[in-house]
């Protein structure tokens, strides 16, 4: 319990639910963060080595998410620890959801995150007998299916521009690197090369693939739906990486798509591309960041640059009860406004207050929520 108590501090979280089942052996968390400006949405997800600590962490990142987006919810997240792959997956993912019944939803809205997929999300609705209990169903289930839209990592590629553009330069010609080549990472790239970059590098769970001349990214897009993560082997061209070395190659722009915690001190010291823009959750450390900024290399936050699914989720939350499906072009149009609206006034902050982008983005949207916990009476006085 001493372990919990630690994570909290003057935001949040305001609740940790753990439950578990011992006739699944479910395990999981829900930690609601802070619902000042809206009640506590977030991404759900399943992995054999979660933490508290962890979730807890996304959590947080949910709440300045949604903040620095200006969209009403609070920061949530929820996970479960399980192999995904594992065959009680299904019995599982419903052992944790009825457990955490009395949240979810009036409490919580479940969202996608690492390891599920939009019919798990048809599965929460299902097992609690509530379209509103999750967003990201399949589009056949009159959801906005955004993980396969590749809401996220578009996104990502409009951040992406926006920075190059902030710069003085373009896309159009620049060298990416994407790290992870999944929900986000493969959208990312197939927006990048619309844009006109030239994608050198991506990776998986399977190692990297590295061409200086450019991979096609079509083919690459192509050979996922078929092989997954084995596409970097399946590919046929370039040259076999070892994964984290793709981090580190030549480039005008690395894209960071993976997990947390992948740029430390000593690869921010050494990565070569003059814009990162963080697709993951938590990529760089605190102290990464400042050899960054220290370097000149401009980098564009996490809860900034991939905030494009909490866009379309917010579009999600407003039909869960409708019997219209949200209008994915008007979805895609907000995603870009809103992605590069945000980018370029957190990188303007940054220059002129002296900061790093993450200092300056935390400012932004602490204010937000700082400004409705003083409006509803929940700051010390």
């Amino acid at each position: 319990m001493s372990d919990v108590l630690t994570l909290m501090d003057e935001w949040g979280p305001e609740r940790v639910v753990c439950v578990s089942d011992t006739r699944t052996g479910m395990r999981g968390v829900l930690v609601i963060d802070n619902t000042a400006r809206g009640m506590g949405k977030g991404g759900m997800r399943m992995s054999a080595s979660l933490t508290v600590a962890e979730v807890a962490r996304l959590a947080r990142v949910m709440t300045y998410k949604w903040a620095g987006v200006d969209l009403f919810f609070g920061g949530a997240k929820a996970g479960i620890m399980a192999d995904p792959g594992s065959p009680d997956r299904e019995a599982i993912l419903r052992s944790f959801v009825r457990a955490l019944s009395q949240e979810i939803p009036r409490q919580y809205v479940a969202g996608l995150d690492m390891g599920l997929t939009e019919r798990d999300a048809a599965i929460v609705q299902d097992e609690l007998a509530d379209r509103g209990a999750a967003v990201g169903t399949p589009h056949v289930l009159g959801g906005m299916p955004y993980d396969e839209l590749g809401v996220t990592g578009y996104g990502v590629a409009e951040a992406a521009d926006a920075a190059a553009r902030h710069a003085g330069s373009s896309l159009r010609g620049a060298r990416v690197v994407v790290q992870g080549f999944g929900a986000v990472g493969h959208a990312a790239a197939r927006r990048l090369a619309e844009l006109g970059a030239t994608v050198v590098a991506v990776s998986t769970a399977h190692g990297a693939l590295h061409d200086p001349d450019g991979l096609d990214v079509g083919r690459l897009l192509d050979l996922r739906a078929e092989a997954g993560d084995a596409v970097v082997k399946e590919y046929g061209g370039g040259r076999l990486l070892e994964v984290g070395a793709e981090l580190l190659v030549p480039a005008d722009v690395l894209v960071p798509a993976a997990l947390q915690d992948v740029i430390d001190e000593q690869v921010a010291a050494n990565v070569q591309a003059g814009i990162v823009v963080e697709g993951a959750n938590l990529p760089t450390s605190p102290a990464a960041q400042r050899v960054l900024a220290a370097r000149g290399v401009t980098v564009v936050p996490d809860f900034v640059a991939n905030a494009g699914g909490v866009v379309a989720a917010g579009f999600a939350m407003d039909a869960r009860y409708s019997a219209f499906r949200p209008d994915q072009d008007a979805v895609f149009a907000a995603v870009s406004a809103k992605m590069r609206e945000n980018t370029e006034k957190v990188l303007a902050a940054a220059r002129a207050q002296g900061t790093t982008t993450h200092e300056a983005a935390l400012a932004l949207a602490q204010g937000r929520v700082r400004a409705a916990m003083e409006l509803k009476g929940r700051l010390r006085r």
